[in-house]
């Protein structure tokens, strides 16, 4: 890889280059890209760089697969990347709205957004790299761009924001797809990601020794993954994480997997894999909608479940997560973890109105979940203590999903001796996504929309573990994070 880069580099560097827009020129050893110069926010901004070839045809539902293994770029010419590059094919459980025929996206996807300080303060900055979030079905790189964090750290941080393959092209995880393919795709579409960014961070002046992996729901979701993988790698291609509200979907087991895997079958008119990669783009795309909505027909998967998401493989994710943690099998770099007030609220019906109602969609979201654990549920959860089914059921559905997990990834961490720090965010809508507006958004001018300053107080705390060493504090908080009191 090092031999083909710096062929590549040398060959690049005998050929002029045609600066088409007069944009920012981000040069890499196998391409060049233009960006766009933000003169509000002071930030160069480069959307839609591929990281990985295209998982199409042969390469669905294998390994992520290098960009550099088959470079095509013209090397005398720049690439345009002022705009956002194409989002992967989008999956749309039947519960959560309306949906389209075919999807929206690609599978032409495996692309990042690199954000940098137009005037940076160093020439190797720390990097926060964004896992976008949206059950493992929706959601892209464009939706949390890093301006805002970028301007409050004065010109410190690299922002990155990922894309990797989501519903049955990233977590279809079958007998035959692992026996000829790969399980969790999607996963492994993320750490290929890491790595090039870590690979090429000198060439946008970030620092590879210095990455903070984040994400919200899914994407805290994934930062779990990432820091399971493997039973836990010793050292990850990333120095911290952020994992907010970090989504802990029920995890598939075997039967539902081989479920999951033949309802697409049947909805693509197939037999077998062979014949699912040789589908073009919009006949597999609507195959795999099709399954959300026959699947939830069918009672496969509850209200505010997503169908497909990560799985235990045996390798790449050894185990569940809640055993992963307890045996100590993670990745030990310092956390931050939080939830907002009210997890479950907006994946949960307000049509639900009595407890056999709730009951039945337990048993869709916990289908080998016998009479005990329904029982013990009710006993922990008392319906005599909330004032509707509704709240009741958002109440155990975000402390399973989201609230809980939290929990259990802060004392882990602090349990290894790590610091982990915990948020607990009753701010703004309460709602799951809440912390969203006080980190990503801004009026052109830095502040967040809502509540300024608790904007402002939010960013330095992500910043404070993405910043590490002399450039902390940025400002005077309140009070110093202490890492050793209990999560």
């Amino acid at each position: 890889m090092a031999a083909v880069a710096k062929f590549l580099a040398t060959t690049l560097a005998l050929v002029p280059l045609v600066n088409a827009w007069g944009g920012p020129l981000l040069t890499l050893p196998y391409a060049t890209y233009e960006g766009i110069y933000n003169t509000t926010t002071g930030v160069n901004s480069y959307y839609g760089i591929r990281y990985a070839q295209p998982p199409v045809g042969e390469l669905r539902w294998q390994p992520p697969q290098d960009i550099e293994l088959n470079n095509n770029y013209a090397a005398q010419e720049a690439i345009y990347a002022g705009t956002y590059g194409p989002e992967c094919t989008q999956g749309v459980p039947f519960w959560s709205g309306p949906y389209t025929l075919p999807p929206a996206g690609s599978e032409d996807c495996l692309l990042l957004n690199i954000q940098v300080p137009a005037n940076p303060t160093h020439d190797a900055l720390p990097i926060l790299l964004q896992i976008h979030g949206g059950g493992y079905t929706e959601g892209n790189g464009d939706g949390s761009p890093g301006d805002a964090l970028i301007m409050q750290s004065k010109g410190n941080i690299v922002y990155v924001a990922i894309q990797y393959r989501l519903s049955a092209y990233g977590f279809m995880s079958s007998y035959e797809v692992r026996q000829n393919g790969v399980a969790n795709a999607g996963l492994l579409d993320q750490r290929a990601a890491i790595q090039w960014t870590q690979r090429y961070a000198r060439y946008f002046g970030g620092d590879p020794s210095k990455i903070t992996i984040i994400g919200g729901s899914a994407g805290g979701g994934s930062v779990m993954s990432q820091l399971i993988m493997y039973g836990g790698v010793a050292n990850p291609p990333f120095r911290a994480a952020i994992a907010e509200y970090p989504w802990w979907q029920p995890f598939k087991n075997d039967s539902t997997l081989e479920t999951q895997y033949r309802q697409l079958l049947n909805a693509a008119g197939c037999t077998d894999i062979a014949c699912l990669r040789a589908l073009d783009e919009t006949s597999l795309a609507i195959a795999t909608q099709e399954v959300y909505i026959s699947a939830y027909a069918a009672g496969s998967y509850g209200y505010g479940d997503f169908y497909f998401g990560p799985s235990v493989d045996g390798q790449i994710i050894a185990d569940l997560p809640s055993n992963e943690f307890k045996q100590g099998h993670f990745s030990k770099v310092p956390l931050l973890v939080n939830r907002d007030g009210y997890e479950g609220v907006i994946f949960s019906n307000t049509s639900m109105t009595t407890q056999e109602e709730e009951i039945a969609d337990l048993k869709n979201l916990f289908p080998y979940a016998g009479q005990s654990f329904i029982n013990r549920l009710y006993e922990l959860y008392p319906l005599s203590a909330f004032n509707s089914t509704f709240y009741h059921r958002a109440q155990w559905f975000g402390d399973f999903i989201i609230d809980c997990p939290a929990y259990y990834m802060a004392s882990a961490m602090a349990d290894a001796g790590v610091p982990a720090y915990k948020l607990l965010f009753y701010a703004g809508t309460e709602l799951h996504g809440a912390t969203g507006a006080y980190l990503y958004a801004n009026n052109n001018d830095g502040t967040p929309a809502g509540n300024d300053t608790l904007g402002l107080i939010m960013k330095d705390w992500y910043l404070y573990l993405s910043l590490p060493g002399s450039l902390l504090p940025l400002r005077k908080l309140n009070r110093c994070p202490d890492p050793s009191r209990r999560a």
